[in-house]
């Protein structure tokens, strides 16, 4: 058989075209696709059980397959059902907030009056005139809201139904990937797929776990502070941390407004101080021992893959480009003519010690007893 050998440039020029037809690609297909990577994800961490369900049960493959999507629906259920009670708790106190809101805003005025001099009338007049431009765009907000909605719901009946036929259809699916490549790579094939399932399974797990370690970490340190809503807040916290990265400063940037709301600015520096311990904590201590898997993904390329799950994507594409990232290394590490390319997304391996070498240099006789 011969080998076509192709230059460099030509190679790097196939490789950017592949990258910007897929990139256009998932931008068309933002809507099947999103759904259809995650529910991927959910059908490895739903799979032991679906397994349980159908062989120790004796379920039927759709019927188990159906339990196990309806247990997953459950422990949704459960979580937001107790961050709607928390709201329901806000909703109630909402006119001391708007009231205590309204408080420190008359501070903050005559701080801002007394620092650079602007007297109170000017600042009033420009919140009017802000205010009179929000309302002017309020129909495009609104439009864009309903617009948002609709498409999270439809990204919710999407997920839940391709998670039910994954797991209803796996074995066609793996079947399907061992029949594409030559019965030589079928051994390969099956050690792929069984890594990426074992490393997907035990970063969802990790993050589940790191969720609650970090909710109840956060619950403890604002009660202890004596911040209120130290539960809701703790929740979301966990939740947002989800999003590597931008999750705990979206969380930071609540917490502090609903904080600086109920407390004043006194209680702000705290939570910031508590924000930032429990993060060095979980960026130092959790991240590495519950979600650290073996597969590494250095922190330029993840950050890279967090940026353009964001444009492609949205919230959907920060989530998912982390585990993707995961299993794509697997893959290149597999496949001698990309290992390159699981080098490039991988940690920098350190230097293996030498092993010490122990020479016997002194002749022993052994002699039999007469």
């Amino acid at each position: 058989m011969r080998h076509i050998y192709l230059p460099f440039y030509a190679k790097l020029a196939l490789v950017l075209f592949a990258i910007i037809c897929l990139g256009y690609l998932a931008i068309l297909g933002q809507s099947i696709l999103a759904p259809l990577l995650a529910s991927f994800l959910l059908a490895f961490l739903l799979l032991p059980l679906a397994n349980f369900l159908q062989f120790k049960c004796r379920f039927k493959r759709g019927l188990a397959s159906i339990v196990s999507v309806v247990v997953m629906i459950a422990v949704i259920a459960g979580i937001m059902a107790f961050l709607a009670n928390q709201l329901s708790d806000l909703g109630q106190d909402w006119p001391l907030l708007k009231q205590q809101a309204t408080h420190s805003f008359e501070e903050l005025q005559h701080w801002v009056s007394r620092t650079f001099h602007v007297n109170a009338h000017k600042q009033i007049d420009y919140l009017k005139n802000s205010a009179a431009n929000a309302i002017a765009t309020s129909a495009t907000l609104v439009g864009v809201t309903l617009m948002t909605l609709s498409s999270t719901l439809l990204f919710l009946a999407f997920l839940l139904l391709f998670t039910f036929f994954i797991l209803n259809y796996r074995g066609v699916l793996y079947s399907f990937l061992k029949a594409v490549f030559k019965e030589e790579h079928e051994q390969k094939v099956s050690d792929i797929v069984g890594q990426i399932q074992y490393i997907i399974k035990r970063y969802i797990l990790g993050l589940f776990l790191q969720m609650l370690i970090v909710t109840g970490l956060m619950m403890i340190g604002l009660t202890i502070l004596g911040v209120k809503y130290a539960v809701l807040l703790g929740l979301i916290t966990g939740i947002f941390n989800l999003v590597p990265y931008v999750g705990i400063f979206s969380a930071l940037l609540i917490s502090i407004l609903i904080t600086f709301a109920t407390a004043g600015a006194a209680k702000v520096l705290l939570v910031i101080i508590a924000f930032v311990a429990v993060h060095a904590l979980d960026g130092n201590i959790l991240m590495p021992l519950v979600v650290g898997s073996k597969v590494k993904i250095n922190a330029l390329f993840a950050f890279i893959g967090i940026v353009v799950g964001e444009m492609i994507w949205g919230i959907s594409g920060m989530f998912l480009c982390i585990p993707y990232l995961a299993m794509l290394k697997i893959i290149f590490d597999r496949v001698d003519e990309l290992k390159p390319w699981g080098i490039l997304l991988g940690e920098k391996a350190n230097p293996a010690k030498k092993r010490k070498v122990y020479r016997i240099t002194k002749k022993i006789k052994l002699e039999e007893p007469e």
